[in-house]
């Protein structure tokens, strides 16, 4: 019985004292990150273009809208597949095929002389951006350590709000190319047309990455996956991580209804709720229309992208600070401290509007707190969390239902966004945002678990009660 439990203490202490190949990992799951970066480009992209949009093709406020949100419609179809997909063929074959896609929406939407030209191919780019906001987040939390698992995921975050930041400049920087007319004829097309660049280089890059080392073992090909996971984890613990893997899809059941198990199914709830979250506290209001919000506190083109480009760098630099502090600070205090400073700033935009208070920089600094609050909690760690929560058995599926609710989300934000704000007022927009945000933190602090430090197979037992 002592030979046991000293053979076991050893074992352990080997496995402890192996450290994961951080290098190999992080370069990995950068590559897989930049598909972040495609939907930061296309989400954001429009801002600058809307109002050219709109004159281009005599746009209704409700057409105004749907120039915004037929992007978000073919991202809700991308999600939708990016499960059966993505467990069918591998996350890399779907992520390449993803980039293919955007490649194409983003050349031919630039190409359109016909609003309904613009919108099918701005849904054929959607798609692509739908998978990766799916696959991508997946794919990494499938190839990182427990211990640096939330930092790596978060890279997907960071890379979607360094396409805002550089599609911000990049927007302005087209703009001042020429005269209103210049840029009603030609300047939203250079817009949409460069994010071919982003997209070809991500279709390179990802030529060069392994296939997820959880996938290859579900489809019985672990010889292929020991040699990736040895890479990350040393000998010993590769070894240990391959049975791991294996005995969580002894139980594998391809019907939808492992999907409502008991456990599961609050797994799933959590997962849905938080993805919806995201969105509906207004983030992609400031985000789409920032050019229109401060167009109408009286500042012209220029100066409303300018202030736009203010945006896109606090979202970068918090991110950043959320991506440092995830795994040591953990997800569900981030997410409370964030999305309470969101609830107070909306409040007082709310308030601002209301008493006029707008043509000074109170405003502008209160949605800078508000966007710097929203990318240390829910922009990086839903993204995080959707990737994490689910057992390896159905996290595709799980992972693409929740994808495609954060999708409605933004879908029913940035439709009725415009509407909203002429109808409603921008006081009563932000209010009401702002009560939403309120809701946001009781869910938070009452539902969602801390998930900083398990395995992704110790999740699964966590919400089975083992």
């Amino acid at each position: 019985m002592a030979v046991i439990i000293n053979n076991e203490s050893a074992q352990q202490k080997a496995l402890q004292s192996e450290k994961p190949n951080m290098l190999f990992v992080t370069l990995v799951s950068i590559v897989a990150a930049l598909g972040g970066i495609l939907f930061g480009f296309d989400i954001a992209v429009v801002s600058g273009a809307v109002e050219f949009l709109q004159q281009r093709f005599s746009l209704s406020e409700f057409q105004v809208g749907w120039a915004v949100s037929s992007l978000i419609v073919g991202s809700i179809t991308g999600a939708a597949l990016s499960g059966y997909m993505s467990e069918r063929i591998g996350r890399k074959k779907v992520l390449l095929a993803a980039g293919f896609l955007f490649v194409v929406g983003s050349i031919c939407s630039a190409l359109q002389d016909t609003f309904t030209g613009y919108v099918i191919f701005r849904m054929i780019g959607g798609i692509g951006i739908g998978i990766t906001s799916t696959v991508c987040p997946v794919y990494n939390a499938e190839i990182a350590p427990a211990k640096y698992r939330g930092r790596l995921v978060a890279l997907n975050q960071l890379a979607i709000v360094t396409g805002i930041f550089l599609v911000y400049f990049q927007n302005s920087w087209i703009v001042s190319m020429g005269d209103e007319a210049w840029g009603v004829s030609t300047a939203w097309r250079w817009m949409f047309g460069v994010g071919a660049v982003p997209g070809l280089i991500f279709m390179l890059l990802m030529l060069f990455i392994p296939e997820s080392p959880r996938w290859l073992i579900k489809q019985n090909r672990p010889y292929e996956a020991l040699p990736i996971l040895l890479k990350i984890h040393g000998e010993e613990a590769a070894k240990q991580e391959v049975l791991d893997i294996k005995e969580s899809f002894k139980n594998e059941n391809n019907s939808l209804k492992q999907l409502f198990a008991p456990g599961i199914r609050v797994a799933l709830f959590i997962g849905v709720m938080l993805a919806i979250m995201q969105h509906i506290t207004g983030i992609n209001a400031i985000l789409y229309y920032a050019p229109v919000i401060f167009k109408g506190m009286g500042l012209g083109t220029d100066a409303s992208l300018t202030q736009t480009i203010w945006i896109g760098l606090i979202n970068v630099l918090f991110t950043i600070v959320s991506v440092w502090l995830i795994d040591k600070a953990g997800r569900k205090v981030l997410l409370i401290i964030g999305t309470s400073l969101m609830t107070c700033c909306l409040v007082i935009i709310g308030a601002a509007f209301k008493m006029g208070l707008t043509t000074g920089p109170l405003v502008l600094i209160l949605i800078l707190i508000y966007v710097a609050s929203y990318a240390i909690s829910l922009g990086p760690i839903v993204w995080v969390m959707i990737s994490e929560i689910f057992p390896n058995r159905i996290r595709g599926k799980a992972v693409a239902i929740a994808s495609m609710a954060l999708w409605a989300g933004d879908y029913l934000v940035s439709q009725a966004f415009p509407p909203l704000l002429s109808s409603a007022g921008p006081s009563n927009t932000f209010w009401l945002f702002g009560a939403i945000s309120l809701f946001v933190v009781v869910f938070i602090w009452r539902k969602v678990p801390e998930t900083k430090g398990r395995s992704l197979e110790q999740m699964e037992n966590m919400w089975l009660g083992k």
